[in-house]
Parts: C-alpha cells; sequence; structure tokens
C-alpha cells in the first residue's frame, strides 16, 4: 500500500465524505445532496478499498448510468492509485449485463455472438411479428407498441409474467402475445433488444442459483450511483446481486432522493427510500455541504422540497469558504405580464450580465417544457446571442416543426417538390419508394412538378386504384385548404390542414414519451404564426431564422429543460414559466396524486439547485398556451420558497404597453399606464423601469442625471425622476 496516497486521498475530504469512503463493511447509503461532491466519494471509496487490499480491481461492481461517469470515475481512480486497472467490472447497468449475458447467453435460448439490435431493426422486428394479428398500425403505431414492451422489461417481466392488472388494451388487448411471439423471433435471430440485456441476466441469476453465487463470490464490493434513478429491472438485478443469505453484503449506494425525477422512464424513488429496509442494519451518511451554490440558493433549495413528505431528510449548507460568497444574492422571484415579456426581459439580462463580465457558458435558460424554447430562440437569435439547446434539436429544426412547414410549403408553392416527398407518406398513406420512383420518371418526361404529374396521372389512369384514391385525397385537401386561408385567414387554415390530414391525430395516437411534446410544439408554431399576416410572410422568418446560424466559437448560452440540467450547473440560472399547469405540470396537477407532485417539486430543486451565484424565476399572469392567450396562476411552489432567501420583483408595472397592443387586441385600461415616481435611492447595478424605454441597468449616478443601460435603445442619460427603482 502506498502511504503517500493514503495521506493525500483522504486528508482533502470533509468529515462526512471521509466517513462514507472509510465506511467499507456491509451496506451503506450515501446521501449525497447537490453539489456535495458525490462522484468524488465514489471514485475514493473505490480506490480506497484498493489501496488498503481490501479487494483486487476486478472484484469490485461499479455501476454508473452513463458511459462519461463511468469514464470519468475511471480515470479519476487511475489518477489515485499505482496499480495496473484490468479487468474492471466498472461501467452502465447495460454494460455490465451484456458482459454477463455472453458469458451466459445459452441460458436464455442465445449464442454469446448474439446480436443487439438498435430501435429500427425492432421496428421492422415487430412490424413482421403482428402480421397474424392484422393489427391496424395507424391506430396502434408500432413505436407505441414497442414503448408498451419496453416498459414491461422495464419493470422485469417476461410474456409469462404479465398479470391482467398489468396487461394494456394497447394493439386491440393483443400486446402481451405480441410481446411473446416478438421475443420469440428474437431467439430465432440470435438477437436481443436494450431491454433484453437486463431482462435477460436478471432471469439468469434468478433462475440459476450455482451462477448468482459465483457472482457472490466474484463481487466483494459493490458501487452503485444514482441509486435514485433505478426502475424496477435495475433494482431487481442489483438486490440479487446484493443480497447473500449468511454473510454481510458490501454494498454502497449513493444518490439523493431529492433528485429522483425519472419517474416517466421507469425511475422508482422508493428503491432509495427503502434502502434500510432491504438492508437491515445498513449505515446512512448524509452529504450536506454543497461546494457549488450561496447560501440564499441553498436555503431557498431546501425549503422547497422539504414541503415532500417522502423523502429522507437533510438539509443543504454552503461549504463555499469566502462569507460574502457563500451568502450571495437572493433568488429572485419576477412576476411579468406575459411570456412574451418573459422571454424579452430574460434576453435582457443575459445582455446585461455580459456587460458585467459573465460569458454566455455561464448561464442557462432551463424550461419545463420544450415547447417554451421558442419564444426564447427567436430573441436570442435577434440579439445575436449564440446558443445551444442541449440534448435536444433547436426548435425550428425538430422532425415534427419541419413535416409542418413542409405542408406549409406545399400549400404555398405547389412546385416545391422537395416539400411535397417529405410530407406525401407522413401520415403513412401506402405510398411507398417505389411509386414516388414511377412518379418522378413521368414529372421528368413531362417537364412538371410532383403535384402536377400526379393529377396528370390521376386523369390518365396510370396510378392504381389502391395508390391514386389517397394521392387524389391529398391534392384535394390542399386544394380545400387554400380555399380556406382565401375566405377564413391563415391560422384557420393551418389547423384545418393539420387535422383533416391526420398529421395531428398520428401525434395523438403515438404512445411514446416524445409524442406529447410534439404536439406541444406544433401549437407552439401556430402561436407563432399569428404575429403575421400570412403563411408567406410566416415561412420568410422562419427561413431568415433558420439561416442565421450559431457563429463558430465556444461560447454559447444553454437553453435546454429541466430533466436535462441534472448534473450540470452554471453562474446564472433563468427559471421560466412558474404557473401551475406549466411547473407543476397539468399531467401532474390532473393525477391529482402526491407521488406527481412530489416528483414535479424534486424537479423544482434540481433547477433551482444549478446555480452556483444566482436564480431568477419567472412566473407570468397570462401565457400563450397553444394558440391562444391563457390566464396564469403563479406555480404552488413560488407560495414554498421561504421568505428569507428570496426577493420580489413586480414587472407589471413596467410594461410595455405599445408590446401588449400588438400581442392583444382587448382595450388596455388606463391603471395599466405607468406613474414614474422620484426616487433619490437609486445605486450603481440597480434595475430600473422607464415608461418608454423599459428596463435598464444604473452605469452611473450624477446628482439628479443617472445613466442607464436600457436593453432597447442601449446606453441613456435620464433624469432621476424618469425612472422607477425595480
Amino acid at each position: 500500500m502506498n502511504t503517500h496516497h493514503t495521506a493525500d486521498y483522504l486528508t482533502s475530504l470533509n468529515p462526512e465524505q471521509r466517513l462514507a469512503v472509510e465506511t467499507t463493511e456491509g451496506p451503506l447509503l450515501v446521501l449525497a445532496g447537490a453539489g456535495t461532491g458525490k462522484t468524488r466519494v465514489l471514485t475514493t471509496r473505490f480506490a480506497h478499498i484498493l489501496l488498503t487490499n481490501r479487494a483486487k480491481p476486478w472484484q469490485i461492481l461499479a455501476v454508473t448510468f452513463t458511459n462519461k461517469a463511468a469514464q470519468e470515475m475511471y480515470k479519476r481512480i487511475e489518477n489515485m492509485i499505482d496499480m495496473p486497472m484490468s479487468n474492471l467490472w466498472l461501467g452502465t447497468f447495460h454494460a455490465l449485463c451484456t458482459r454477463m449475458l455472453r458469458r451466459h447467453a445459452n441460458y436464455v435460448g442465445l449464442t454469446p455472438n448474439f446480436t443487439i439490435l438498435d430501435t429500427d431493426d425492432q421496428i421492422r422486428l415487430l412490424k413482421q411479428v403482428i402480421e397474424p394479428w392484422k393489427i391496424d398500425i395507424k391506430r396502434w403505431p408500432l413505436a407505441g407498441l414497442l414503448g408498451e414492451i419496453q416498459r414491461w422489461k422495464d419493470r422485469g417481466l417476461t410474456p409469462q409474467h404479465i398479470t391482467p392488472a398489468e396487461d394494456t388494451n394497447f394493439a386491440d388487448g393483443h400486446a402481451r402475445a405480441i410481446y411473446e411471439a416478438y421475443q420469440t423471433r428474437l431467439l430465432q435471430l440470435n438477437a436481443c433488444d436494450f431491454g433484453d440485456l437486463m431482462l435477460h441476466v436478471t432471469e439468469i441469476l434468478r433462475l440459476n442459483p450455482d451462477i448468482l453465487a459465483q457472482y457472490h463470490t466474484l463481487f466483494r464490493y459493490i458501487l452503485v450511483d444514482e441509486y435514485q434513478d433505478t426502475n424496477t429491472i435495475q433494482y431487481l438485478w442489483l438486490r440479487l446481486l446484493a443480497q447473500r443469505q449468511q454473510e454481510q453484503t458490501n454494498i454502497c449506494c449513493v444518490g439523493d432522493d431529492d433528485q429522483s425525477i425519472y419517474a416517466w422512464r421507469g425511475a422508482e424513488v422508493k428503491n432509495i427510500l427503502r434502502f434500510e429496509k432491504d438492508f437491515p442494519n445498513a449505515n446512512i451518511v448524509r452529504l450536506e455541504r454543497n461546494y457549488r451554490s450561496t447560501s440564499h440558493i441553498l436555503g431557498a433549495a431546501t425549503k422547497l422540497v422539504a414541503h415532500n413528505n417522502e423523502r429522507l431528510s437533510k438539509t443543504l449548507c454552503s461549504g463555499l469558504v469566502d462569507s460574502d460568497t457563500s451568502i450571495g444574492e437572493k433568488v429572485a422571484v419576477i412576476h411579468v405580464y406575459d411570456s412574451d415579456i418573459e422571454a424579452e426581459f430574460i434576453c435582457q439580462q443575459i445582455t446585461l450580465f455580459q456587460k458585467q463580465g459573465y460569458s454566455l457558458a455561464e448561464m442557462a435558460i432551463l424550461v419545463r417544457a420544450g415547447f417554451q424554447t421558442r419564444s426564447f430562440e427567436e430573441y436570442l437569435v435577434q440579439r445575436g446571442l449564440p446558443y445551444r439547446i442541449i440534448g435536444g434539436t433547436r426548435f425550428y429544426e425538430r422532425a415534427e416543426i419541419r413535416d409542418v412547414l413542409a405542408y406549409f410549403r406545399v400549400l404555398i408553392q405547389p412546385a416545391d417538390d422537395l416539400a411535397f416527398e417529405r410530407i406525401v407518406n407522413v401520415p403513412k398513406r401506402g405510398i411507398g419508394a417505389t411509386t414516388l420512383q414511377k412518379i418522378r420518371t413521368t414529372a421528368r418526361t413531362i417537364n412538371a412538378p410532383l403535384m402536377t404529374t400526379i393529377q396528370h396521372m390521376l386523369d390518365n389512369g396510370t396510378l392504381n386504384k389502391r395508390i391514386g384514391e389517397p394521392l387524389r385525397d391529398l391534392l384535394k385537401l390542399l386544394s380545400d385548404t387554400r380555399d380556406i386561408l382565401r375566405d377564413k385567414g391563415h391560422i384557420i387554415g393551418a389547423e384545418h390542414l393539420l387535422e383533416a390530414s391526420h398529421y395531428l391525430d398520428m401525434w395523438r395516437q403515438d404512445r411514446s414519451a416524445e409524442a406529447e411534446g410534439r404536439i406541444d410544439n406544433i401549437m407552439e408554431l401556430l402561436h407563432a404564426m399569428e404575429e403575421f399576416t400570412d403563411i408567406e410572410s410566416f415561412l420568410e422568418h422562419v427561413a431568415l431564422v433558420t439561416e442565421k446560424d450559431t457563429p463558430d466559437q465556444e461560447e454559447y448560452l444553454s437553453i435546454m429543460t429541466l430533466h436535462r440540467a441534472k448534473g450540470l450547473e452554471f453562474d446564472i440560472v433563468f427559471l421560466p414559466g412558474w404557473e401551475d399547469g406549466l411547473f407543476p405540470s397539468q399531467h401532474a396537477l390532473n393525477r391529482g396524486e402526491t407521488k406527481a407532485l412530489e416528483e414535479e417539486r424534486r424537479l423544482a430543486y434540481v433547477g433551482i439547485t444549478r446555480a452556483r451565484k444566482q436564480v431568477m424565476i419567472f412566473h407570468a399572469n397570462r401565457r400563450r398556451i397553444y394558440t391562444h392567450w391563457q390566464n396564469s396562476i403563479p406555480s404552488r411552489f413560488l407560495k414554498e420558497l421561504p421568505e428569507k432567501h428570496v426577493t420580489y420583483r413586480n414587472l407589471n408595472n413596467c410594461l410595455n404597453i405599445q408590446h401588449i397592443q400588438q400581442n392583444d387586441n382587448s382595450d388596455q385600461t388606463s391603471n395599466q399606464t405607468v406613474l414614474i415616481k422620484h426616487s433619490s435611492h437609486f445605486q450603481l447595478g440597480d434595475y430600473v423601469c422607464h415608461n418608454r424605454f423599459g428596463t435598464g441597468v444604473i452605469l452611473s449616478i450624477d446628482r439628479e442625471h443617472i445613466e442607464v443601460a436600457f436593453e432597447t435603445i442601449g446606453t441613456k442619460r435620464i433624469v432621476s425622476s424618469y425612472i422607477k427603482k425595480l
């Protein structure tokens, strides 16, 4: 053992971290709050076990959720020890199970060289399998059926274990039978899908005590990262490996129940909550010293999540040394008139923070729903601020948006063959590659666009009835929609096209997790159209927006959903849309379950704790939901924030009247006019509002004259009586 390393890696830990590292024997749960050094503890514990000769590298099973986390852990351990790191059982759940399954493939009817199918292969295979049942795939999309099968696998259910209570009416009630046929076909192909990797191994361990005993002997220590994110099959696999009959289990699970936010993909927060029941006499170490965020940020987040009943209590405190840095700015809760002003104001703040020395890379906008990004993208493009959508695609580049835009392009320009080819078989109309090639060949012969060519072929009877009828219906739909555009306007025409084409129905019937978000995005697109007089001008706007590509540089503002933000950190975090129905989501409110609402609250906790220095939370009086303005109710979470750590600003008193009149047909009442009063309490850096110029920040003060950096007009010298402190 290298004593130099021993002194080095332990003395740099705080007392709680060191306790978690040195408590090597028996079951241990490390409750690691946000920013408390979870990864450091996990990797140091791994190294400690090796450096104290408690196990060889291959006798430790270390499980992570991502390849990135596994690679980071490997590198950190390698830097801490002076011994070879070969044959490690360190990786993701699925990577480790793949390794096990290749060892024992014959127990489930596979050979060790089995193939792992990707999603496209799975869909193609499923299409073959369902033929005997004559399933209507328009009503029951294959992606939805595959989703049902994967959910069963995530719950550890083989076809034989699905009870009537766990069955579904999907695919006319044939889903379980199709699942069984699908599994049989996979074995015939010597293949498995992603869900099989864990399901097969868990079944092998469950049914073969001798194999399970081999792994009990092999693994002297088990380390698990992000335990709060485990689903049922992951839990069952770990429990089989960890629960022994006579000797104690050296399992250490690191996680934070307050950051369990993935129930929608099968994660079970109860797995971490019942750790002590699963492993009697388990030790629990709480890591509560946060080295990321200020005291105000931690105080607000901790008090908020404490409203959850189903949690293991812990209270975060700042581990930052400098007293001024550790206290920091209070969390700002900002009340705005509507969602458009919210987006514009946030973009103004980003520019102001840049002027204060913050880089774009140190800021992030975290949204609850993907459709929220559109308005921010528009304002950021206008201001020339580079941004990136983390874990997603820019709004106008998303598949469903490109589909809808293609429909609109065909409406306006019937000769747009590229757009027509994109939508001709979306949703499915039975128009395959062979038919399209036949139409293209004819089009070249008569020198005409595809739509004109199709009409020509229909008139001449050169398309058979099975193919010709759906094409005739499509051409009529487009023609009818053009009439509606002329008579009733572009919004009604666009809605008619998307409904009558069954494009929206295609996503409504899709059972995948992304389908609901895609519909939200389409509705947000229709909302964006309302700012334009016709489809032509809207399409021109979209072309110009998408043409302004982000400059080739490393510094970007990050925009992402709250789910995507987990594990990341920024100096400044903007949290828009804190209203009931958006956050917490309407889905959670509709379910009326404490469980769903508590997960939303944990998501709020995650959002706030992403910030190192400053958090700005926004809620609006009204918000565009689909194509209409809806009055909004402030999120119930706002009432749960402690006043001690929060400051409130009301920008309703600083309305940009011209902006509102452009976005609202209703009459403006007199009480919306801003009355500016003199204040002698201005300071450098104060946020102020001007009746005409909007919001800005004070740069200098000279008696009654104040220099303000306004976002609408730039820097201007103003008499103090004309501005109001926010």
